[in-house]
């Protein structure tokens, strides 16, 4: 009776000269998928070292907060996520249709926020893009050293930094007479074209 092999087992992935020592990696596919996997996340939410349920609490509440009094002071990292969760609110009361007041609900807390969203910011930022808050460093707080911030909204009475006017659209330039556009269309032509337009005159 011959004895049975053990299962094969994928070999690792080996990617050399890596390095100026020319030193060897060896990572399995699963090991590399999950790093990157762990790095898309890490780039895209930041986890403020708690967990989904109390930092998406925490989170609808500064960003309710903020909408209510149009100004709040929080550390960096916190106002950085509250400014990108801010703006998308803001985003959604200017489209003012019924399913961009359903997500706004959902997510800000009170009728008088979800109010002051549709109607008072909405008209606010109405000619705006984008970049509705700002954040600004303010100071080092006393006990653990973390570097404070406020996030406020622009274009308000009593900002702390005036904000910059919209970019002006660019002014029309008059269309071109027939004559310039012929000798544009000449110079930019193909020697083809030149000679056919010459035998058609």
């Amino acid at each position: 009776m011959g004895s049975s092999s053990p299962p094969s087992r994928s070999k690792p992935i080996t990617i050399s000269g890596i390095g100026s020592s020319g030193s060897t990696v060896c990572l399995t596919l699963q090991v590399f998928y999950i790093l990157l996997f762990l790095l898309s996340i890490m780039t895209k939410l930041r986890k403020l070292n708690r967990a989904t349920g109390h930092r998406m609490s925490m989170l609808r509440t500064m960003v309710s907060q903020l909408v209510k009094h149009e100004r709040i002071e929080t550390t960096i990292t916190k106002a950085k996520e509250v400014r990108r969760c801010a703006d998308k609110m803001v985003s959604l009361g200017k489209e003012g249709t019924l399913s961009a007041a359903r997500h706004a609900a959902a997510f800000v807390r009170g009728d008088d926020v979800l109010h002051k969203l549709f109607t008072e910011l909405a008209y606010r930022y109405k000619d705006r893009a984008g970049g509705y808050t700002r954040v600004l460093r303010t100071r080092i707080r006393v006990g653990d050293a973390a570097p404070m911030a406020y996030i406020e909204f622009i274009d308000r009475e009593n900002e702390l930094r005036q904000s910059k006017p919209p970019a002006p659209q660019p002014a029309q330039r008059p269309p071109l007479d027939p004559w310039t556009k012929s000798q544009l269309s000449r110079s930019y032509a193909s020697p083809k074209e030149v000679k056919s337009s010459e035998a058609e005159d």
